[in-house]
C-alpha cells in the first residue's frame, strides 16, 4: 500500500470510529425522572408521562386489563395545569384520593363510583409542589396507586441507558451495545491507528513493493 493511501485510509478509519462513539454516546443518553416512592412504582401499569409545558392533562380511571390502574401511572406538570381524571367504568368503582400523609396535593373526588365517562378535576397550584402519592381507596391492596409531581424542585433520578454489562439476550449483540465498551473500543483503534501511521510516515513503504521482483 501507498504511503499517501494509508495514511488517507488511517483518517478515514479514525473519523468513522470517532462518529461511532459519538452516536453511541447519543443514543445512551438517560432521562430525568422524578423519584416517585415505592408507593407509586409499585402502583399498576406504571406508565410515565412527562406533561410539563402542557396546560391540560387526562389521566384514565380504571385502566389496565382488569381496570385496576391510573394512566398515566406516573405523571409529572407545572403549577396552574388542569388535571382531569376520567373513568373508564372498567374495574369496578373508583375514587381518587392522596393517601395519607402522601404529599402536598390535597386530592379527593369524593365517594367511589364506576360509571364510565365520570370525571373530577383538579388544578395544581404552587402549593403542591413536590411529590403526591395517591391511590383509589376500594383498590388500594391490589395496587390501584399513582403519583403526581408538580413543579422543578422535586427530587430526580436518571433513568435508561445506564446498564452495564453484555446484553442477557445474546441475539442482541447485533444492535449497539453499552456506550463503555464502544467508547474503549474507539480509543483502541484511534491509538492503534495513530502508532501504525506514525511507523508509515517515519519508516516509509519497502523498496521492493510494487514491484514484482525477488525478495
Amino acid at each position: 500500500m501507498k504511503r499517501r493511501d494509508f495514511v488517507r485510509t488511517a483518517g478515514g478509519a479514525t473519523a468513522a470510529a470517532a462518529a461511532s462513539a459519538g452516536a453511541t454516546g447519543t443514543a445512551a443518553a438517560q432521562e430525568v425522572q422524578p423519584d416517585w416512592p415505592s408507593g407509586v412504582t409499585g402502583g399498576n401499569l406504571g406508565s410515565y408521562r412527562d406533561a410539563r409545558g402542557e396546560s391540560e392533562v387526562t389521566i384514565s380511571v380504571g385502566a389496565g386489563d382488569q381496570g385496576l390502574a391510573f394512566d398515566p401511572t406516573q405523571l409529572w406538570v407545572d403549577p396552574g395545569t388542569t388535571i382531569t381524571w376520567e373513568w373508564t367504568g372498567n374495574g369496578g368503582a373508583h375514587n381518587v384520593q392522596t393517601v395519607e400523609d402522601g404529599g402536598p396535593a390535597t386530592l379527593d373526588s369524593g365517594d367511589a363510583v364506576g360509571e364510565e365517562g365520570a370525571t373530577y378535576e383538579y388544578e395544581v397550584s404552587e402549593e403542591d409542589g413536590g411529590i403526591t402519592h395517591y391511590h383509589c381507596v376500594p383498590h388500594t391492596a391490589v395496587g390501584m396507586h399513582a403519583g403526581l409531581a408538580v413543579g422543578e424542585d422535586v427530587a430526580t433520578v436518571e433513568t435508561g441507558g445506564a446498564s452495564t454489562g453484555w446484553p442477557e439476550d445474546m441475539a442482541d449483540v447485533g444492535i449497539p451495545i453499552h456506550a463503555h465498551w464502544v467508547g474503549i473500543s474507539a480509543a483502541l483503534g484511534i491509538t492503534l491507528t495513530f502508532v501504525f501511521t506514525f511507523y508509515m510516515l517515519k519508516y516509509g513503504e519497502s523498496a521492493h513493493t510494487g514491484h514484482g521482483g525477488t525478495q
